[in-house]
């Protein structure tokens, strides 16, 4: 069997390590892969980025399976064409990609289905904007309706932050045309998980829960990053936490991707907010999240290719998805400067005799070496048996490794 990673990331590094483990898998092809990938032995990077290249690849590879990393692509509509030239790519289609594409369209799917997420406005015009910040109760969020790469989200906790985080998204554009259409949503007060799931279109099977830390600095401070460390399971996942997300989040979602008749095999990834008030979704992706995916699919018994095919064949229902107990902490070390401006091509070292998973993100190979090559460079995920055993491991391997510049967070999985 041939299989096709598409992305580039720590999040394509643990794919790749995952799907690697199944002994029918006998090539895996990434697309364009880092260091890490380029190490995993039946792996091979290639520099293909664009839809029609990557098509072409396949057919002429005959490939059979491709799974995308990149939700860019996804957006675009890489599933429809492959699945039009008769190759099984997991993923949904553009149609049903929209739901992480567009915060308004994912908003208003929500509002029609019964899901409950907070209070929100759309807005395309920053004029309009300015004046209902006006009238708003403080810290609001503002979100930018298209792709940002993970840091299109502003808490603000007063109007002139506001305002001025507008003028950045509608007037400056910093994110290139994705925050000319904005969402300044109701702020919610509570702690944030993450649910990865995959569905055939007939159920959603969850995965464990795990927990994303995106701000830059410790105690969540600072700007919004891709994601700086994860753990798994959350512990803020109780057992009714999960029943009211089955109940009022899961469910309802797979009404509505049936009664929008969208083509939709794949990754539904769901943010959700735990309140005192119930469990709230924030957002969806349409694919698995970073670093999330680093610190979950380690944790899962059930072979990861064999839960692929049966999502593809439409057998999700018969699939036993089983989980190795335990807990994993994921942290990730950052180029200095990241998010902001950040320099690269330092030398990384002393990544052996590490007791947790190394996966590469920002990291290329150089005649045998390794070096820096972009923002988040490198995630080490750890298990233990209890989180704090995860934590301590995870830290003592991050003390090991060094490049210029390396930056990371102290407190991830630190539970108050």
């Amino acid at each position: 069997m041939k299989v096709l990673i598409i992305g580039s990331g720590g999040r394509e590094h643990a794919l790749v390590s995952a799907v690697s483990e199944n002994s029918s898998v006998e090539k895996v092809f990434c697309a364009t892969g880092n260091g890490g990938t380029h190490r995993e032995s039946k792996c091979e990077n290639i520099d293909i980025t664009k839809i029609d290249e990557l098509l072409s690849f396949a057919l002429e590879h005959r490939i059979d399976i491709t799974i995308v990393g990149s939700e860019e692509l996804l957006v675009q509509g890489i599933v429809d064409k492959f699945k039009e030239n008769g190759l099984k790519i997991l993923g949904p289609s553009q149609k049903a990609a929209r739901l992480e594409g567009s915060k308004a369209y994912s908003k208003e799917f929500m509002k029609k289905y019964g899901i409950k997420t907070a209070a929100y406005e759309v807005f395309d015009h920053a004029e309009i904007a300015i004046e209902y910040l006006r009238k708003c109760e403080y810290p609001i969020v503002i979100k930018a309706d298209g792709l940002a790469a993970g840091k299109g989200v502003v808490i603000c906790e007063d109007f002139t932050s506001a305002k001025n985080s507008i003028n950045d998204f509608m007037i400056l554009d910093i994110f290139k045309g994705s925050g000319k259409k904005i969402i300044i949503e109701e702020f919610l007060e509570g702690v944030e998980a993450s649910i990865l799931s995959i569905t055939d279109g007939n159920i959603i099977l969850p995965f464990i829960s795990s927990k994303d830390h995106k701000q830059i600095f410790d105690e969540n401070k600072g700007p919004n990053t891709g994601g700086m460390g994860a753990i798994a399971p959350n512990p803020y996942c109780t057992s009714e936490v999960l029943e009211e997300f089955q109940k009022h989040i899961l469910e309802p979602t797979l009404v509505g991707i049936q009664e929008e008749k969208m083509d939709y095999k794949g990754i539904i990834f769901f943010g959700i907010m735990i309140t005192q008030k119930g469990v709230y979704l924030i957002e969806y992706n349409a694919r698995l999240g970073d670093p999330e995916t680093q610190a979950v699919l380690p944790l899962m018994k059930s072979d990861f290719t064999e839960l692929v095919i049966s999502a593809l064949e439409g057998d999700l229902v018969n699939f036993d998805l089983k989980w190795n107990a335990g807990h994993s902490c994921c942290v990730i070390a950052a180029s200095k400067g990241y998010p902001g401006r950040y320099d690269t091509g330092f030398e990384i070292s002393q990544l052996s005799k590490l007791q947790g998973k190394l996966f590469l993100a920002g990291a290329k190979e150089e005649k045998g070496n390794l070096k820096t090559a972009g923002g988040r460079v490198l995630g080490i995920t750890a298990f233990g048996d209890t989180l704090e055993q995860a934590r301590e491991i995870a830290y003592a391997d991050m003390k090991k490794i060094h490049f210029q510049g390396m930056y990371y967070r102290t407190d991830i999985g630190k539970v108050n």
